[in-house]
C-alpha cells in the first residue's frame, strides 16, 4: 500500500514523540498514531526503542497511523504470510547459516526486519521526513549508542535485537543488543526539541498466578520488564514528559504478533486517552503567561 501524503503540520505548539519498546506490545503504537494524525500533529522529532524504533521509522517515513496498520494487519494477520516472510530471510548459504557458529533461537534481525519493513521505509536517516532516533546498547562498549544518521535498516535491527531470541547486530564494528536494555523509553532524547513531549510505555509488567513458577523463558522476560520500569521509572522522577501514557499490554508476552487484533482490540482506549492528553495540555501551554 502506498503511504497516504502526510498531513500538515497545523499552527500551535509542536510535538515530539517517544515510543517505547515492548515487541508485540508495541503494536498498540498504532493508536497513538493514529490520535496524532487525526489530530493534525506532526512531530518535529521521534525517538523510539525497538518495536518504537519500527513504528517511529514508519511515522518518520511519512506513513500514516492507518498505512501502518493496514500493512501490519495484512501480515501479522495471517500465519502463512509471516511464515512466508521469515522463510525468505533465511540464510542465503550454508555458511552465512553457520558464521559464528550455530545458536539455538537467535535469527538474524536484519534480514527479518528487511522482509517485514514496508516499502515506504527508506535506506538512510537522512531520507525520512521527520528527524528520528533510535536507541541501542553497545554491548562491549557498556553504553547507549543513539542512531540518527547513516544505515536506518541496522539501527532498527539493533535497536530490536532481544538477547536469546535475535544475534546481536554488528554495525560500525561495534555490537548492538535492544536498545531497551539502556533506554526503553527514550523521551529523555527529546528534551527541549519541542513544546509538548509525548511518551507511550508498552513495556508492561510480569502477570500471573503468584502461587505457579513461571518458565524459564517467561522469566527471563518478565525479569527484563522489571529492569526496564526501574529504568524508566528513575528519568521520571528526574524529568518527565508533558504526556505519558501506558496501555493495558502486560498480558501479552514479547513475541505475541500474531495476536495483532487482540493488542489493538484491548488497547484501542489509547486513541481517545491521547487526543484528551493532547488538547489538556494545549490548554494549559496556551494559558501560560508568555515571557517577556
Amino acid at each position: 500500500m502506498n503511504p497516504a501524503a502526510p498531513l500538515p503540520a497545523r499552527s500551535g505548539p509542536t510535538f515530539a514523540v517517544a515510543f517505547g519498546g515492548g515487541g508485540a506490545r508495541g503494536l498498540a503504537h498504532i493508536h497513538a498514531i493514529e490520535a496524532l494524525d487525526e489530530l493534525g500533529i506532526r512531530p518535529v522529532a521521534i525517538a523510539g526503542s525497538s518495536i518504537g524504533a519500527i513504528m517511529g521509522a514508519g511515522m518518520a517515513s511519512g506513513m500514516t497511523g492507518l498505512d501502518i496498520r493496514h500493512h501490519a494487519k495484512s501480515i501479522l494477520g495471517r500465519r502463512g504470510e509471516v511464515a512466508s516472510r521469515i522463510w525468505k530471510s533465511r540464510p542465503g548459504s550454508l555458511r552465512e547459516a553457520v558464521a559464528g557458529g550455530f545458536r539455538f533461537g537467535q535469527f538474524d534481525l536484519p534480514r527479518i526486519i528487511k522482509a517485514f519493513l514496508p516499502e515506504a521505509v527508506p535506506e538512510t536517516f537522512e531520507e525520512l521526513k521527520i528527524p528520528l532516533k533510535v536507541t541501542g546498547t553497545d554491548f562491549y562498549g557498556h553504553s547507549l549508542a543513539v542512531f540518527e544518521s547513516g544505515d536506518l535498516l541496522s539501527a532498527l535491527a539493533a535497536s530490536a535485537a532481544l538477547p536469546a531470541v535475535f544475534r546481536p547486530v554488528l554495525r560500525d564494528d561495534r555490537l548492538y543488543i535492544d536498545g531497551g536494555y539502556y533506554n526503553p523509553l527514550p523521551f529523555d532524547l527529546l528534551f527541549d526539541e519541542a513544546d509538548i513531549l509525548i511518551a507511550i510505555d508498552v513495556v508492561g509488567v510480569p502477570e500471573g498466578d503468584p502461587a505457579r513458577t513461571p518458565g524459564a523463558i517467561d522469566l527471563m522476560f518478565g525479569a527484563s520488564q522489571l529492569m526496564m520500569q526501574s529504568i524508566t521509572e528513575a528519568k521520571l522522577r528526574q524529568r518527565p514528559p508533558e504526556i505519558l501514557l501506558r496501555p493495558p499490554v502486560s498480558r501479552y508476552r514479547v513475541l505475541d504478533f500474531l495476536k495483532i487484533d487482540s493488542v489493538l482490540g484491548d488497547t484501542e482506549a489509547l486513541k481517545d486517552d491521547l487526543k484528551r492528553a493532547v488538547e489538556e495540555t494545549v490548554r494549559r501551554h496556551e494559558a501560560r503567561p508568555a515571557l517577556g
